[in-house]
């Protein structure tokens, strides 16, 4: 793999300074400034020239559902050829009775927020028949949620009852008709398929500018992590930053200052991002990945989760992660 970087950094325009600084510095001074160009602006403003950013940044979604409420309906995108999201299909849709954002269990209210399909529940599973022939349960709640404090549970996407006449709403559910969510099935696979719910319409083409700053900025906080700079590090995070078990940000620092001052190698990849500005809201966003994390004492290969604020300066500023 390192002969093949060689190779292909033999290739640049640097070509000559970048061999030079291997044949004085060795390989682990050259790996340092290819994760500092990562987090260059100008790297990730060429590299999404000319990608899809209809709802965000999206390495690891092929559908996304978009469900707005105040229209009853849901709507599935899906990539096509080129890697562009077309809409394929829209469906009328039941939501909850009452308007607004889910708080709490029992409100009736649908949430708003990013969600991901979890798994699939048919009458194999033992459905009750109430949510007609099949179900798509929902992440609800998600980080973000948990963060603000609300509860509650059970967030389907649903079919109608197949054995009794029911209510034009839900108790916070999306039902659509039985042939449709039939057909949805169809179409969509669990694993690739994002949800986004807004009381409105869900935020399309979003600013190549922002996504920009954003991606830069995530890869600024993972040089600073990589390279032991915990001032750097901390920057990044809001100072009414809560980690997923509850963890406030001074405790936070004190935790993250004795694992930095331990000074070890480490390696951070980070593959599947997704940014995706969170609806409701006007400059917050959920970034996912995978990480594949190694240092000397510790590795870790998972999702990760982090719900970031843009500034005034659109520096990204995390308030929770997972």
């Amino acid at each position: 793999m390192k002969i093949i970087l060689l190779v292909l950094i033999s290739l640049s325009l640097f070509a000559s300074d970048v061999l030079t600084n291997y044949r004085l510095n060795g390989i682990d001074n050259i790996e340092k400034h290819m994760d500092l160009e990562l987090t260059s602006k100008v790297y990730w403003s060429h590299y999404l020239k000319d990608t899809d950013n209809t709802f965000g940044y999206i390495e690891s979604y092929k559908n996304i559902l978009t469900c707005n409420k105040d229209l009853s309906t849901l709507a599935l995108y899906s990539k096509d050829d080129n890697n562009t999201y077309k809409l394929k299909k829209k469906y009328s849709a039941f939501t909850g009775k009452e308007k607004g954002d889910k708080l709490k269990e029992g409100d009736l209210k649908t949430p708003i927020g990013v969600y991901k399909i979890t798994k699939k529940l048919t009458k194999e599973n033992k459905l009750d028949s109430f949510y007609g022939p099949l179900a798509f349960v929902t992440s609800y709640p998600n980080e973000y949620d948990k963060y603000r404090g609300k509860n509650g549970y059970g967030i389907w996407i649903h079919g109608l009852p197949t054995e009794k006449e029911r209510d034009e709403f839900t108790q916070g559910c999306i039902a659509i008709d039985n042939p449709s969510i039939e057909v949805l099935d169809e179409n969509i696979d669990v694993q690739n398929t994002l949800l986004i719910i807004n009381g409105d319409e869900v935020k399309q083409n979003i600013s190549k500018e922002i996504l920009t700053s954003i991606l830069s900025d995530l890869y600024s906080w993972r040089y600073s992590w990589l390279y032991d700079d915990i001032d750097g590090y901390l920057n990044f995070y809001a100072k009414e930053f809560i980690r997923f078990d509850g963890m406030n940000f001074d405790k936070f620092k004190k935790y993250k200052t004795r694992v930095f001052k331990k000074i070890e190698k480490k390696t951070i990849i980070f593959k599947d991002i997704n940014v995706v500005p969170y609806p409701g809201t006007k400059d917050v966003y959920q970034i996912t990945f995978y990480e594949d994390y190694k240092s000397d004492t510790f590795e870790f290969s998972g999702d990760k989760s982090l719900i970031v604020r843009l500034d005034e300066s659109n520096k990204m500023k995390i308030l929770t992660e997972k």
